[in-house]
């Protein structure tokens, strides 16, 4: 006797059960394609090509992600590519223009008819306070935000090269509203938190949230970053689940060879959240 086979019902995305099931993977490798010369001055970018993965299977065509910490437009890229409408956040206002220009030179690169229906905002400020211009409905959260205020470190040789290289940023602003200049790392934990809880009720119902965040070293401990902001934002969402990305294309450094363990860190934690 044949059974047939059930239908396939997919309410979340337009993937095929085999693309689906290869996403579920608990990690992955992705190694970022060379940045565009004018992005190189933000110092902390993750690839649109990252962004794109995430956003086909969190969403489907039409619908609208957020990124409350765009930078220089990652997200908004992806979701151009996509066929996503995208809202981005973006304190300092040097980062926003590139943003803004980066998406409009992307929409040039799609057909007019195609363009004229994704929308694309780029807007100006402190996320804190702009989440109350956004009346929803956002349908997934996908962002990055400052893992504390490790540019400011001096010690790390990705700043040293850029120290060295004219016009590349090695922090992200002098603004008191960056999260980047905090330097209590408690205050810095419970700050992230609040923007990520304040965007709650501009999601739908069951909207997922994506953060990607890694464990900082500092003065020869770990501060487990990622694994604190689980914690504090379960109070709010609910924590579904990680996926690991990881970088296998970066030279390995011989920190305290002959001497003590310091890992060569080439992995960042995708948290998955959902508002329930």
């Amino acid at each position: 006797m044949t059974i047939p086979k059930k239908h396939f019902r997919n309410k979340l995305n337009h993937l095929d059960p085999k693309t689906w099931l290869k996403f579920q993977k608990s990690w992955f490798i992705h190694n970022p394609p060379p940045r565009r010369k004018d992005v190189l001055q933000h110092p902390a970018k993750y690839p649109e090509t990252l962004a794109q993965e995430f956003i086909e299977f969190f969403t489907k065509k039409n619908q609208t992600v957020l990124d409350p910490m765009v930078g220089t437009g990652s997200t908004l890229i992806a979701c151009l590519r996509s066929g996503r409408n995208g809202i981005g956040i973006e304190l300092n206002p040097r980062y926003a223009e590139i943003a803004r220009q980066m998406v409009a030179d992307e929409a040039k690169l799609l057909d007019q008819r195609t363009a004229k229906k994704i929308h694309i905002e780029v807007l100006q400020g402190d996320a804190a306070k702009c989440i109350a211009d956004i009346h929803g409905p956002i349908d997934y959260v996908l962002t990055s935000p400052p893992y504390w205020n490790m540019l400011k470190a001096r010690g790390a040789e990705t700043q040293k090269k850029r120290r060295a290289t004219p016009g590349f940023d090695v922090h992200y602003s002098d603004d008191p509203r960056d999260l980047g200049n905090v330097n209590d790392y408690d205050e810095f934990v419970e700050r992230l938190a609040q923007i990520y809880e304040g965007l709650r009720p501009a999601l739908k119902d069951k909207a997922y949230l994506t953060i990607i965040v890694k464990n900082v070293k500092k003065g020869g401990k770990i501060y487990p970053l990622a694994w604190d902001l689980a914690r504090r934002l379960g109070q709010t969402y609910t924590l579904k689940d990680e996926r690991l990305w990881c970088q296998d294309n970066m030279r390995l450094a011989p920190y305290g060879l002959g001497n003590a363990w310091v890992s060569n860190t080439f992995h960042h934690y995708c948290l998955q959240f959902r508002k329930e």
